[in-house]
């Protein structure tokens, strides 16, 4: 069975698009499975204060009716916090989509949520190197069942629980602790959940794209000031220029 040493809250989001900047989510869905095993679901509908496009509401069937009168994500923003202290966090694609969107949102809310020593469990990745499939036919795989209610996010985020505790069955030398898949999984360490930056193998953020790919982002903030100015108004997510601010406030105290 899957060890925790912690809970570990498994996510899932539909939102009115992908674009980490400019979409919102339109509903969440936790399934936290505690330490002995138990689980325990919150799961929102969310008004996102925008339309959803009809191509996005013909993926995951809700609608600005479904939605209209249901809470902005800043209304409930603090409850979805206190559910998610103390956990790590899982999902299918989750370390490049939902849990960027999550903290998107979250910070738009002027609300923080504390990641520094929160473990990062994205269960696609497990796939992928496995069997390269979709949720669907991992579900199918590993469980042995029809996911009927795919993009239903209180649906998905079950499924990719279930789907992790097969493949700790299934695959002994995943292991079964947080800290084995990972080790398993090879995640790299996450500057900003967009991967603008990444941490090289000394462990110095670099940039991860753009004409400084590659290039540590002190070094060019010392060189290039302006560069900074860029990306603080381009449409960058908010906390690949929270992150960025980090760096550079960090960069000016050792120059001081």
């Amino acid at each position: 069975m899957l060890s925790l040493a912690r809970p570990l809250a498994f996510i899932d989001l539909e939102t009115t698009g992908i674009n980490l900047s400019t979409d919102r989510i339109v509903e969440i869905a936790i399934v936290k499975m505690l330490t002995d095993g138990t689980k325990t679901v919150k799961r929102k509908l969310i008004n996102p204060g925008m339309p959803i496009p009809a191509v996005t509401t013909a993926v995951h069937g809700i609608t600005d009716e479904m939605v209209k009168d249901a809470p902005t994500f800043k209304a409930v923003a603090n409850e979805i916090k206190q559910f998610l202290d103390n956990t790590d966090l899982a999902g299918y694609n989750s370390n490049r989509f939902d849990i960027p969107m999550l903290m998107e949102e979250f910070l738009r809310s002027g609300i923080e949520l504390d990641m520094k020593n929160r473990k990062l469990v994205d269960v696609q990745k497990v796939f992928h190197l496995m069997e390269q499939r979709t949720l669907s036919a991992a579900y199918k795989f590993y469980c042995e069942k029809d996911l009927t209610d795919a993009h239903s996010a209180e649906a998905d985020a079950t499924a990719t629980l279930e789907i992790l505790v097969a493949q700790v069955q299934r695959y002994p030398n995943l292991g079964n602790t947080i800290d084995d898949i990972l080790k398993f999984t090879g995640d790299d360490m996450i500057v900003d959940f967009a991967r603008r930056f990444i941490m090289d193998g000394k462990g110095v953020e670099i940039f991860n794209f753009g004409k400084y790919k590659g290039r540590s982002v002190a070094e060019v903030l010392k060189m290039e000031p302006q560069y900074y100015d860029w990306m603080m108004k381009g449409d960058f997510p908010l906390h690949t220029k929270q992150k960025l601010t980090e760096i550079l406030n960090r960069t000016l105290l050792k120059k001081g």
